[in-house]
């Protein structure tokens, strides 16, 4: 297990406070990483432990939290070190009390402001991760080649590797073929996305504002966030009622919103079995049918 005095006193000194006995407590932290609470003396942190070969997720993992920082928009947690100690990588973030779930009017103004946060390109700066798979980041001008080559194809590709059935490959394959008949004169501009925006990485803090956390975030389709909030959840009318005021929503994210979330189900077939694979088949042959029709 990691040396958490040593842990403590890296951080003391990172942040200049006197030297202090340090206690860990074992949190919950989801499937992917060990979570725990870290007192530092009388100051508490939030440090995810994963194996040491993983440090490339924690520092993009980062990368995404100052990102979001620096729009000015939403709070995210801040992260004060990332490292390796034996054969841990680690990242330590400031400890944020929670206080249920967020206010869909703050949640859409705040997210619209994010993403009204824009880059030039498609991509971010480094690939990161979605849940623990590789997710490439790659700058492109055109976000209909981003998404076929950097998220749908990437995503078929493992499923290949993995075994799935060819028909579900081969499918893919035929709409990622045709996703421009998704688009029609509809162009997305290179909106700064949280790219993991499920309920479970949203909150209120303790004052009742808005926080997001464990972001994959890239620049792309403000849809594609808005997508995720729907796939396991769903954010509400008046939420999307207070967005559209913000940051107009296209008439045709409908059906674009099963072609992100696609890139979701094929991911959770990938790291966790054949059991999303069904859900996959069926979102991409009603897909299908959709451009077809």
């Amino acid at each position: 297990m990691i040396d958490w005095q040593a842990l403590g006193t890296s951080l003391a000194e990172h942040l200049h406070l006197p030297p202090a006995a340090v206690t860990a407590q074992p949190m919950s932290g989801g499937n992917i990483n060990q979570a725990f609470g870290l007192l530092l003396g009388t100051e508490r942190f939030f440090v995810k432990l994963n194996r040491a070969e993983r440090l490339s997720m924690f520092v993009a993992e980062r990368a995404g939290l100052d990102a979001i920082r620096h729009s000015r928009a939403i709070r995210v947690p801040e992260v004060y070190l990332t490292g390796r100690q034996t054969e841990h990588a680690y990242i330590v973030m400031e400890y944020v009390e929670l206080g249920g779930c967020p206010e869909p009017i703050s949640l859409a103004r705040a997210l619209a402001a994010m993403h009204g946060s824009f880059h030039t390109k498609f991509g971010f700066h480094c690939d990161n991760t979605i849940g623990s798979t590789p997710q490439p980041n790659g700058f492109s001008e055109n976000w209909i080649e981003f998404w076929r080559k950097n998220r749908l194809e990437f995503q078929l590709g493992l499923a290949a590797q993995n075994g799935f059935d060819s028909r579900l490959v081969d499918a893919g394959h035929r709409l990622s073929g045709n996703l421009d008949e998704f688009y029609g004169d509809y162009h997305p501009r290179p909106s700064l996305l949280h790219g993991d925006l499920w309920s479970g990485n949203q909150a209120a803090d303790a004052h009742g504002d808005p926080l997001i956390y464990d972001p994959a975030c890239y620049f792309g389709d403000h849809e594609a966030d808005l997508a995720m909030m729907e796939l396991f959840g769903n954010p509400g009318e008046r939420f999307f009622a207070e967005y559209d005021e913000h940051f107009s929503i296209d008439a045709g994210y409908a059906t674009r919103r099963d072609l992100y979330n696609l890139y979701h189900i094929l991911n959770h077939a990938n790291l966790f079995g054949a059991g999303y694979a069904g859900q996959a088949m069926s979102m991409i042959e009603g897909l299908l049918a959709a451009r077809s029709g």
